[in-house]
């Protein structure tokens, strides 16, 4: 049995919308180039015929992957923390989190990052999985709180400065 796949709604919706991508245009499409390539006669040397064969399995492999990923999705909807109704000072999934570290080089320096679904990771615009040590840290921490967290360096004691529902 495959874990849980949490994700935000922008999540769902992006794998959604690339599963649709795949379906109703890429694939189309080169079917459309193997069918004429094949249709071409010999197919040992046609390299259109060996490569769009080649991309077709790729992209049956990655549908595949979305689909499942897609079954098991738990979609996380904190319509009730971004308007304030409940625990909005509490990191649970979802956050966005903004902490400083009360020690070492990073002292006092500002940090956000957003807690996202494994498939959402993108550590350029700060999103981190929900799996990973500095998210399951902070879980269920609140505004104010100061955290540990073991970093390559060594373990290091953060403060939560504020957390958002986006």
């Amino acid at each position: 049995m495959e874990e849980k796949n949490y994700i935000t709604p922008a999540g769902h919706e992006r794998i959604k919308n690339e599963l649709l991508q795949l379906l109703n245009l890429d694939r189309p499409e080169v079917v459309k180039v193997v069918h004429w390539a094949a249709s071409n006669g010999d197919r040992s040397e046609n390299g259109d015929y060996i490569y769009g064969k080649k991309r077709l399995r790729e992209i049956d492999r990655r549908i595949r992957f979305l689909n499942k990923r897609l079954e098991f999705a738990v979609v996380v909807d904190n319509a009730a923390r971004k308007s304030g109704e409940s625990d909005s000072d509490q990191v649970f999934f979802g956050a966005t989190v903004t902490y400083s570290a009360l020690e070492g080089p990073q002292a006092n320096q500002k940090t956000g990052i957003t807690i996202v679904g494994v498939d959402e990771v993108d550590l350029d615009k700060g999103h981190v999985s929900w799996v990973s040590p500095i998210a399951k840290a902070l879980i269920k921490s609140r505004i104010g709180d100061c955290v540990f967290i073991h970093t390559p360096t060594g373990p290091a004691e953060i403060e939560i400065l504020d957390v958002q529902y986006l």
